[in-house]
């Protein structure tokens, strides 16, 4: 077998040395490569036949049809056929047909059934629709219970200002505040002109009327309005194109039954488009005299 091999290694090194082309080097390399297992044991002989072999398979795989271009035209087609995303679609504005008149039997009526009941204030907002309430009144009133986190108020009055709306809302199980004002239809669709964490307290605190007061009143800060439902919030031109209303706030001496010391007034920003900006504070009235 070795001298079988060795005649044909000569053969091939003669014919590539005759047409001297660049590609057939390598077979010239594997040639002295031939060369030089044929000095060493017949082990290594075998061995390098063998690579040879599955290098010859190697090369013929290469050659074949690839099956990459298929595999991408597989993935597209199945991408294309997967469901795509649908926008989000705007929240349904909020209109005057959510506000309902309270009847003045219905708390009554309404608590003589929902009292046992482990979630009265569920079972009040069900209690809605028996009592003549219109669908977007019961409606609005869940969503704002979640919002709230468990605080059951009623829509009683509506004014569109565009690009938001008031909202006047009565809170019938509250023991001191029993009115309140949203902002709705912006972005977030429910802003809560209550909600002391969104007022600009810290230039409340710094400035000089309020340091002033203060001496007055050590214990004088700003509360939730009780809102009546009958004065509106004035409204003005805001910065970039936007709205601007202007709401006021007691400054009370402590608690609530305690002196009262006047009104810290802020303004509540939201651009052209409805989107709320925070808010502003713009002064404060004096106290009133004693």
């Amino acid at each position: 077998m070795l001298a079988i091999l060795a005649q044909a290694n000569l053969r091939r090194k003669r014919r590539i040395v005759a047409t001297g082309h660049v590609s057939d080097y390598a077979s010239l390399g594997r040639s002295f490569a031939i060369e030089s297992a044929l000095e060493s044991s017949p082990v290594t002989v075998r061995r390098y036949w063998i690579s040879e072999k599955y290098r010859s398979q190697l090369t013929e795989n290469m050659h074949k049809p690839r099956l990459f271009p298929f595999i991408i035209v597989g993935v597209a087609g199945w991408l294309a056929a997967q469901p795509r995303p649908q926008p989000q679609q705007a929240p349904a504005k909020i209109d005057a047909s959510s506000v309902w008149q309270i009847p003045p039997s219905f708390l009554n009526t309404a608590h003589a059934v929902c009292d046992a009941s482990s979630h009265i204030a569920d079972c009040i907002i069900d209690q809605m629709s028996k009592a003549g309430a219109p669908t977007a009144a019961v409606s609005f009133a869940r969503k704002l219970y979640a919002q709230n986190h468990g605080d059951f108020g009623i829509m009683t009055g509506f004014q569109d200002e565009g690009p938001v709306a008031f909202a006047w809302i009565t809170y019938p199980q509250r023991g001191n505040t029993n009115y309140g004002l949203l902002f709705v239809n912006g972005q977030p669709s429910i802003v809560n002109v209550e909600n002391l964490r969104l007022l600009d307290r810290k230039t409340m605190v710094k400035s000089a009327q309020f340091r002033d007061l203060r001496n007055q009143f050590p214990q004088v800060d700003v509360w939730p309005g009780d809102r009546d439902g009958k004065t509106w919030p004035e409204s003005q031109p805001g910065p970039s194109g936007g709205t601007q209303f202007v709401v006021a706030y007691p400054l009370i001496n402590g608690c609530r039954a305690c002196a009262r010391a006047g009104l810290a007034i802020f303004a509540w920003n939201f651009d052209a488009k409805g989107k709320f900006l925070g808010t502003a504070f713009q002064g404060m009235t004096p106290a009133p005299l004693q």
